[in-house]
């Protein structure tokens, strides 16, 4: 039976590729930070099925127990500070945890057992103010936040450390990927959410940033298994992972709310403490290489995930 690792298991794509990579029959092994309130929300319904471990990016040695004790067979490295706008108020913690953690984890298999296949979290947030349309593999980078800067590292740590140890060190260059397990704090969530509050009169308005940036959004769900994949291949390699279309904030605002029979002009109130100091414009992927390659194709379009959110934040806030 194969062993994965996955940090950030209690998160959105952690969750995700937990199921996955149960239904493939392998035992599952999530790390956790310690903290004095425990959020399993998302993988409560795993909890019998996958062991939940203690452990953190910024603690080498916890690491090299971690690799030692379970001898995996993969190693998915999800676990980031993942939200661009704190990384604005928290840069340092950012660096260290989405920088330098990859390099500890990757140091921790150099160390344990250099045979471990690692997957790397890279994200579209890399191209920043993009060089070129649309990004692709060799797209160069130019991000716009201590995030995309920080992901910026931990991507050429990855290449380094496979080609300098020969590590089979894999990195995933995913472009935005929702679902009804997103945070709240995401602007699509955000969204979903806000619709469900005003359809069910719990609220009046919603409050957005830049109504006009567009992403190349697709469903989280689909996205775990394009990194699957990657670790299944002959050799080591980069992946931009995305659905090769782009959609504006207003335009999820619109299906949203036309879900539900609302007309979000009436609703959505544009307040510029949400604009980022540094905006990324336009993001829209060139996924050909991961297509044919990989032989990866998304099965759910982005208006069915718009809608798949609202009727979860429906069912959630009707519970409440």
């Amino acid at each position: 039976m194969p062993t994965a690792i996955i940090t950030g298991i209690t998160g959105q794509d952690g969750s995700y590729l937990a199921e996955l990579l149960l239904k493939k029959g392998y035992r599952v092994i999530g790390v956790a930070r310690r903290s004095s309130t425990v959020n399993y929300e998302r993988i409560q319904h795993l909890l019998d099925d996958i062991t939940v471990v203690q452990g953190d990016l910024q603690d080498q040695g916890s690491l090299l127990s971690l690799l030692e004790e379970y001898e995996p067979t993969e190693v998915y490295n999800l676990a980031a500070q993942s939200f661009v706008p704190t990384s604005w108020n928290q840069p340092a913690l950012t660096g260290d945890v989405t920088a330098l953690g990859v390099t500890r984890m990757l140091e921790a298999i150099r160390f344990v057992n250099p045979k471990i296949r690692f997957y790397q979290a890279s994200s579209s947030e890399m191209f920043g103010k993009v060089l070129e349309v649309p990004q692709k593999e060799s797209t160069p980078f130019y991000p716009r936040s201590p995030y995309g800067v920080a992901k910026v590292y931990g991507h050429w740590i990855t290449v380094n450390y496979r080609e300098s140890f020969d590590i089979f060190a894999t990195s995933g260059i995913l472009f935005n990927h929702e679902s009804p397990r997103r945070g709240l704090e995401f602007v699509t969530r955000k969204i979903t959410d806000g619709v469900a509050k005003i359809k069910l009169g719990k609220t009046k308005e919603l409050r957005l940033g830049n109504l006009e940036s567009q992403r190349d959004w697709g469903f989280a769900g689909d996205y775990v298994h394009a990194m699957w994949l990657m670790l299944q291949q002959d050799h080591p390699d980069n992946y931009v992972i995305g659905m090769g279309e782009t959609h504006s904030v207003r335009e999820f605002c619109e299906i949203a709310f036309g879900h539900v029979g609302l007309d979000y002009k009436d609703f959505v109130v544009v307040d510029e403490r949400f604009y980022r100091p540094a905006e990324v414009d336009l993001l829209i992927s060139d996924p050909s290489k991961a297509r044919a390659q990989l032989q990866w194709e998304p099965e759910v379009s982005f208006k069915e995930l718009v809608t798949m959110m609202v009727d979860g934040d429906m069912a959630r806030h009707q519970k409440m």
